[in-house]
């Protein structure tokens, strides 16, 4: 496995002057992903918990359905590529495999998904709501836990939590890795993300919203801002969208019955 960072030599400039230092920078790794002998993608992301990552972007990207259609795993991290044997699955077409979608996420977030999967996502009915205190403790924790960002600032987190608990917590260089590796631990390690929140750093764009409705979470909480085709799906599929989570404010855009201000 390759180690999460590396040590580099820097060249640091100041109004003091200029002197040669070590830095620390976050590894980029590339993760190609075969389902069934096809190949499908290369995703560039952080060494780590490979095998959540390949099971979760293949559940959102709707290629599985069920844990129990994965019948086998293999991670070679030395050629960075991960065989996936499943059964259910037949022969991809090529229109699928070349339509693949560059989204706007770092680590060159890839996506399959296409109108259609946005016309036939089921509405999230959840009826929990959430103090603002609350969401305020979980951010706060939440970046506590980001020990690669304090160490390199060049990653993402992420993380499922219910309303007083960061249940499950990952970062990678790619905002959607790190929300694929939640939902690729929950699925393998049977967490429910039921009626739960999910805390991400970084922006919401439609195919981040997109991948949350489908594990029927009904809130979704950034430190960064939404896209307004992000606004406009949360609005659609009812979920609670809270965005610019900083110090004591936040912005709820969508759905906002759910937050209970001040815990009343």
């Amino acid at each position: 496995m390759a180690n999460e960072t590396e040590k580099v030599s820097v060249l640091r400039l100041s109004e003091d002057g200029k002197k040669s230092i070590e830095d620390v920078v976050v590894t980029e790794f590339p993760l190609t992903i075969i389902l069934n002998n096809q190949e499908l993608v290369t995703l560039l992301c952080s060494p780590t918990n490979l095998k959540y990552l390949t099971i979760g972007f293949l559940f959102s990207e709707g290629l599985l359905k069920s844990k129990d259609e994965v019948e086998k795993v293999i991670i070679d991290d030395r050629k960075g590529i991960v065989r996936v044997e499943a059964r259910g699955v037949g022969d991809l077409d090529r229109d699928v495999l070349f339509k693949r979608l560059i989204t706007s996420g770092c680590g060159r977030g890839a996506s399959f998904y296409s109108a259609s999967d946005v016309r036939n996502q089921v509405k999230v009915t959840s009826q929990i709501e959430i103090s603002s205190h609350a969401i305020l403790a979980l951010v706060n924790e939440f970046q506590q836990r980001s020990i690669l960002f304090k160490a390199t600032g060049g990653v993402h987190s992420a993380a499922l939590c219910d309303a007083r608990d960061i249940l499950v917590f990952s970062e990678d260089i790619g905002r959607h890795n790190a929300i694929d590796k939640i939902f690729g631990e929950c699925l393998l390690e049977d967490i429910t993300t039921d009626s739960r929140l999910i805390i991400t750093s970084g922006r919401v764009s439609s195919e981040i919203l997109l991948k949350v409705a489908k594990r029927n979470i009904p809130v979704l909480v950034s430190k960064s801002a939404p896209t307004d085709s992000g606004v406009h799906l949360a609005n659609d599929l009812g979920i609670t969208l809270v965005g610019f989570v900083r110090g004591k404010r936040m912005n709820v855009y969508t759905n906002s019955w759910r937050i209970v201000a001040n815990g009343e």
